[in-house]
């Protein structure tokens, strides 16, 4: 890394999807909607929804107060950098090249043989730059990690709660993943966008540190 990118790197608290002790869910009324058609608010919003009508958890935005929670994504966020394609540390572009976008994600090779093709990641993509900042500071990715150009990167559906009808209001599930299309998700409050991975093919760290270092 330059000297320009490790003063970069220090100004990076914590990344750019990942929610505060200040950002508390919001108190809404989750009610049930007429004949039967899923869940919504009480005094729901337009932006309540995303463009496919899927009901998203209501979070405070407050990302320079409190601590940050490691362990917890930011829903507003998660969907902004999964939807425009951008950082998940800093929020600029993610990288890209004729091989595709690049992802850094925990290694679970062994999971199937050809993984990480057809994968339902909620992992947002990140940039070269970052990824050494990545590496150093997270400690699930100490674990093992590897980065990935993906071709192909379809939004296909959303995690979040499910839902069914209860006596006298909405009765939580399960945490799922549904598709886009699913009658499910009629039920779902979401909390991240899933995009399928396709195309993929292993980028070596030291090739990314070549690259930045040029730039």
């Amino acid at each position: 890394m330059t000297a320009t990118d490790l003063a970069r790197a220090d100004r990076i608290v914590a990344p750019y999807v990942t929610a505060t002790n200040a950002e508390q869910d919001l108190r809404c009324s989750l009610v049930m909607l007429p004949d039967g058609l899923g869940v919504g608010y009480t005094h729901e919003l337009p932006g309540d929804r995303d463009g496919q009508g899927v009901l998203w958890q209501k979070v405070a935005e407050r990302p320079k107060k409190g601590k940050p929670e490691f362990g917890r994504v930011h829903p507003t966020r998660q969907r902004r950098a999964m939807s425009e394609l951008l950082c998940q540390v800093c929020a600029g572009p993610a990288d890209r090249t004729p091989d595709g976008v690049l992802w850094l994600l925990r290694d679970h090779r062994e999971d199937w043989p050809r993984w990480p093709e057809g994968m339902a990641s909620v992992e947002p993509p990140i940039c070269a730059r970052c990824v050494a900042i990545s590496l150093r500071r997270c400690p699930a990715l100490q674990r093992g990690a590897v980065a990935i150009r993906v071709r192909s990167f379809a939004v296909a559906g959303v995690r979040g709660t499910l839902y069914r009808a209860g006596a006298f209001a909405p009765v939580p599930i399960k945490a799922a993943h549904v598709a886009y299309g699913d009658p499910q998700t009629r039920w779902m409050v979401a909390v991240a966008l899933i995009r399928e991975l396709s195309g993929c093919s292993f980028v070596p760290f030291d090739e990314l540190r070549d690259t930045t270092e040029t730039r």
